[in-house]
């Protein structure tokens, strides 16, 4: 039997072991945990203070001390309404601002703004948060790959090739099914030269919110490991934000990473159900209603993300045993070295009882030791299994360099 499997069937057959205290401290304390996608930068742009506890959100500096939190991507998010005017790239330069200002600037004793894995590692052994960039959105790029290398310079270490909407060279999962929207059967050419591109920089592919084509012809082309820094298992939930089995193999083949996302619609199949982000006659019937309304661009979108939030309150609550469902299956489909942490807080409207913002981290930690993952195995999926993905990104483009 291989190896991995012998180990997960064993962990999963030691279901609800009991755990001290104590255990839970004294793994968490020791992981080195990176969550990969954080979207509280929405509001830090408008000015957020990221330090004080909050009494709403997901995100702020003392609770990400009590999570135990060693690294964040924080999102430099694009959305696709700055597409219209060719301002993609003065909100691509904003929301970087924001997060090497306003983060890390703003509180350099508790963040320093890491660059490569061993900076990652270095920012633990002083006491400091990672913080990291990861521009959400590949429109972002304004189809210049001269922008993308101005990102890499500012700091930006892994580009989300789509977000809902496709781009001029790659196919978005959001839209797919769209008959206005035009496609492009995956990645164009421009779109290969993009993934070169960015293993020739060291800048990590994140193929979350990217059509199925598109991830497929990502494994086809990538010299180094793409990764998922924001998705979760098709199998159990069944939007098409989700990854098959099929293709957490084959990212697990390319020996990348799926870092689960934590909103509730990516967790349980009953929550995407009541859930416009997961339910398309949900999403068909809140469309309606902005059609009927208004015909203003700005003001329909405005009124929709109002009926979405408004919407995300009805959505019925996934479970912290939801998460490490899906952390099973990761492990059962591809092995320990396939799972990660994504968990687009700030992003979502709905996030799991028991981990309800970053200072619940440790109740994951408590669930995973139940369930019979060892220390070291929580290791790899808190931060490890990124920590080498990155380090293949950075490998890559020592190689194509010489």
């Amino acid at each position: 039997m291989i190896p991995w499997l012998l180990a997960w069937q064993i962990a999963v057959a030691s279901q609800n072991r009991p755990v001290t205290d104590d255990e839970v401290r004294r793994v968490h304390q020791s992981a080195l945990l990176i969550d990969t996608h954080n979207d509280v930068t929405s509001e830090t742009v408008r000015g957020l203070d990221i330090g004080p506890r909050r009494p709403r959100g997901h995100t702020d500096v003392a609770r990400l001390r009590e999570g135990g939190v060693g690294a964040v991507f924080f999102a430099a998010y694009v959305a696709s309404s700055f597409v219209e005017g060719n301002r993609g790239a003065h909100r691509t330069l904003e929301m970087i601002d924001t997060i090497r200002n306003d983060i890390v600037g703003r509180y350099p004793n508790d963040f320093t703004l890491c660059l490569t894995a061993g900076d990652i590692e270095a920012a633990r052994r002083q006491g400091r948060i990672a913080a990291l960039i990861g521009i959400e959105g590949g429109h972002a790029i304004q189809d210049s790959l001269r922008l993308l290398r101005t990102y890499y310079d500012l700091g930006v270490r892994y580009l989300t090739l789509t977000h809902s909407n496709t781009n001029n060279w790659a196919d978005s999962s959001g839209d797919i099914a769209r008959a206005d929207v035009k496609h492009h059967d995956g990645l164009t050419a421009f779109g290969r030269q993009v993934i070169g591109e960015m293993n020739r920089l060291g800048m990590m592919v994140d193929i979350s919110h990217v059509a199925d084509k598109t991830f497929w012809d990502v494994i086809e082309t990538s010299a180094a490991p793409p990764f998922a820094s924001h998705s979760s298992c098709r199998a159990l939930s069944g939007i098409g934000r989700n990854m098959t089995d099929e293709m957490i193999a084959a990212l697990a083949r390319k020996g990348g990473v799926v870092q689960i996302n934590f909103g509730c619609e990516f967790l349980s199949q009953t929550s995407a159900d009541s859930s416009a982000w997961g339910n398309p006659a949900r999403m068909r019937a809140l469309r309606e209603r902005v059609d009927k309304e208004t015909a203003d661009p700005e003001a329909r979108r405005q009124l929709l993300r109002k009926l979405m939030n408004e919407d995300d309150q009805k959505v019925r609550p996934a479970a912290l045993a939801d998460v490490v469902a899906h952390v099973d299956h990761i492990v059962r489909i591809a092995g320990i070295d396939a799972a990660g942490i994504g968990s687009d807080y700030d992003g979502v409207g709905c996030t799991p009882v028991g981990l309800e913002d970053v200072s619940k981290f440790p109740n994951l930690t408590r669930a995973l030791l139940e369930k019979g993952y060892t220390a070291d195995q929580i290791h790899k999926i808190y931060g490890g299994n990124l920590l080498r993905v990155m380090r293949a990104a950075e490998r890559t483009a020592r190689e194509r360099r010489r």
